[in-house]
């Protein structure tokens, strides 16, 4: 038996696109000589479709796609689809099986995941049923993504010891080592089933989520047999004589490349061709502009340096070098007259006692956050922002200044990471210049200002920051893993009374297990402090 696992990168909503990606990358694994061929979940609506499926007319003309593609898959073959399907006037996430230009069944999700970034309890009804097929005298069981993740649910018990292959259909998104929580899952549910499971798992970005590809084969002793790569699209050819497996990835190179594909595909999928980035001279825009050249190419990325009197020369020529090395075009726009303009029109209001504070330090960054859209506007330019999570969660960043933009591309990755990656950029070929990673971090929005002057160093924030957010702890488990009270509690007040700025952020790709897009949803307006 040999098995093509389409590991796709479709677009949600654009039905007849998806349709003929799914169409020709079939009849090219047939030719191959495929005798099973495997799609993602919900492929053909593109992943997650979220208040789509609560069209009825969007479900009507999935429906009338996947009749279509009857005449359009290889015809002496078994072909699964993801798809949105209705059945008892209910909207269900199905896998589609076609054969001899029909569908001949169809699977529907039993268990339909509600926490963190998942929402489908909302929207579909749960499968009542598991299916088993009998195909070349083999049987083949069906499951999609969640159904796997549970072995002793209904859908997992129904197939014990009943089947030779377990077909999973998914759309896994990425995060930091979420491979290898995936594949000890499913293999502990091989074990379990007594059966080899093909798992085929999409690829592509999708607003903040980016999926990861790395589809496998599982034996029924829990050994993978064989894995495609990560974040490309491919044609997966698996049979039981063709074993192996791919290359790992190193944990900075897999964030680097999901933020890569993250980007490319927003930009791409929303319809821009160009990004702008204000290029300050520190480590966080110089990560989002070789990120940017890597995922857009050098002709697709411009930036801008907007030198106020506090911007030091070492940051400007540091700016300056950085656009020089990527090859991107650099505008320079002062904004000391414009500062001093500014200052002079509200000096009614404030007064000849106005003393210098926080107010100025972020008009500045109004100042440029207004140039930067403005140049955005005339010439359709993506902005792309460059606060990390550290930042953004301790407020650290002025509303409609620093975090004006379309998208977040550092938004779920703190500032230690951003070290990280700059570094591990750096080992393949120096882009980054190295001032810009050994200088310590300043908004520079005051004479000799540091980041350190408003927060704990960084190396000290960022684990007591993934204790609280990530892991969920209190005040008082936190400090039991050995950090100071008083700095803590700092750090909680701090991301509490902040979280009406990160409700008007861009979007930003996740990264870490728990980011604030999709997968925190806190109050603003709240009293309760742990």
């Amino acid at each position: 038996m040999k098995f093509a696992l389409l590991q796709i990168n479709p677009t949600v909503g654009a039905l007849k696109e998806n349709r003929l990606l799914i169409a020709n990358k079939a009849n090219e694994a047939f030719k191959k000589g495929a005798e099973i061929i495997c799609t993602p979940e919900l492929c053909l609506s593109g992943y997650p479709p979220e208040d789509l499926i609560q069209k009825n007319h969007f479900c009507e003309d999935c429906e009338k796609h996947l009749s279509l593609l009857k005449k359009e898959l290889p015809k002496n073959c078994l072909t699964i689809v993801g798809s949105p399907t209705v059945r008892d006037n209910e909207k269900r996430n199905s896998a589609v099986i076609f054969h001899n230009g029909q569908i001949i069944n169809k699977y529907d999700k039993q268990i339909l995941p509600n926490y963190g970034v998942f929402d489908e309890k909302r929207l579909f009804s749960e499968g009542d049923s598991s299916l088993i097929i009998s195909y070349k005298n083999k049987q083949i069981g069906f499951h999609i993504c969640e159904d796997s993740w549970n072995e002793n649910h209904k859908c997992s018990v129904d197939l014990r010891n009943k089947i030779d292959y377990l077909i999973n259909i998914s759309a896994s998104p990425y995060h930091k080592n979420k491979n290898f929580t995936r594949l000890k899952t499913l293999s502990s549910t091989a074990k379990k089933i007594n059966t080899t499971i093909i798992y085929c798992n999409l690829i592509g970005g999708q607003d903040e989520l980016v999926f990861d590809g790395r589809s496998s084969i599982i034996s029924n002793k829990g050994k993978i047999l064989s894995s495609a790569n990560y974040f490309k699209e491919e044609i997966f050819e698996w049979s039981p004589k063709k074993n192996y497996d791919s290359r790992e990835m190193h944990e900075n190179e897999e964030v680097y490349e999901a933020l890569k594909l993250g980007l490319k595909d927003y930009v791409e999928k929303t319809g821009f061709k160009n990004v702008i980035i204000g290029l300050s001279g520190g480590i966080d825009s110089a990560l989002v502009l070789a990120i940017a050249v890597d995922a857009l190419g050098e002709d697709n990325v411009e930036a801008v340096t907007m030198p106020s009197q506090f911007s030091s020369n070492e940051t400007l020529n540091d700016a300056i070098q950085m656009a020089k090395n990527l090859k991107v075009k650099l505008h320079t726009v002062p904004i000391k007259n414009l500062f001093n303009e500014f200052k002079l029109t509200l000096l009614k209001i404030w007064g000849n006692e106005k003393k210098s504070n926080l107010t100025e330090e972020n008009l500045q960054a109004r100042i440029r956050g207004n140039l930067i859209m403005a140049i955005s506007n005339e010439y359709n330019k993506l902005v792309l922002t460059t606060g990390n999570k550290s930042e953004i969660a301790m407020g650290y960043c002025t509303l409609y200044g620093d975090m004006c933009g379309g998208f977040a591309l550092l938004k779920d990755v703190p500032k230690t990471l951003v070290f990280s990656l700059c570094k591990w950029r750096n080992s393949i070929n120096e882009m980054i210049p190295s001032s810009i990673i050994d200088r310590p971090p300043s908004a520079e929005l005051k004479p000799n200002q540091k980041d350190s002057d408003s927060l704990p160093p960084y190396e000290v924030l960022d684990p007591i920051l993934e204790l609280y957010i990530e892991k969920k702890m209190s005040l008082k488990n936190i400090v039991n893993n050995g950090f100071d009270a008083q700095l803590v509690e700092f750090v909680i007040k701090n991301v509490e009374k902040n979280e009406y700025k990160r409700r008007q952020t861009p979007p930003g790709i996740k990264i870490t297990p728990l980011s604030f897009d999709r997968d925190r949803r806190m109050p603003i307006a709240n009293k309760y402090m742990d």
